[in-house]
C-alpha cells in the first residue's frame, strides 16, 4: 500500500489548489475521516482543522515546501520540511516544521504532530 505525503497535501491544499477540486475532496484524498492534528500543544479535530486549512488557504497567494527528512515505517510517519508563503499582504514567512505522526490503514493519515519554526532569511555582510 502506498502512504500520502504532506508535501504532495500542502501543494494541493495550499501552494498550488486546483480552482476546480473543492476543499473538502482534496482533504478526503490526504487525511482520514477521523483524522486529528496536533499543532504546538493543540489538538483539533477534523472539523476543526478543515476551518484552519479554509482559512490559511484565504491567505496565501503563492507558497513552497522542500522536503529535508523524511521516514515511514509501518503507519508511522515523520517529516521535516522547510515552507516559504507569501500572503495577500504581500508579507513572506520562511519556517522549518517537523511532523510526527501515523497513517489509516488506507495510507491516509490519521494523525499528525507538528512544531516548528521561523527561519530567518540569509543577511548579506
Amino acid at each position: 500500500m502506498s502512504h500520502v505525503r504532506i508535501s504532495d497535501a500542502l501543494r494541493a491544499l495550499v501552494f498550488e489548489p486546483d480552482p476546480a477540486v473543492e476543499l473538502h475532496e482534496v482533504l478526503d484524498r490526504y487525511y482520514a475521516p477521523d483524522y486529528t492534528h496536533r499543532s504546538d500543544g493543540k489538538t483539533l479535530n477534523r472539523d476543526e482543522f478543515t476551518q484552519m486549512v479554509a482559512g490559511i488557504r484565504g491567505q496565501v497567494t503563492e507558497g513552497t515546501v522542500t522536503v529535508l527528512d523524511e521516514l515511514t515505517d509501518g503507519d508511522t510517519y515523520a517529516e521535516r520540511h522547510a515552507f516559504r508563503i507569501t500572503l495577500k499582504n504581500g508579507t513572506t514567512q520562511t519556517r522549518e516544521i517537523a511532523i510526527f505522526g501515523t497513517f489509516a490503514e488506507d495510507g491516509r493519515f490519521r494523525h499528525l504532530s507538528e512544531t516548528g519554526f521561523d527561519v530567518e532569511p540569509a543577511r548579506t555582510v
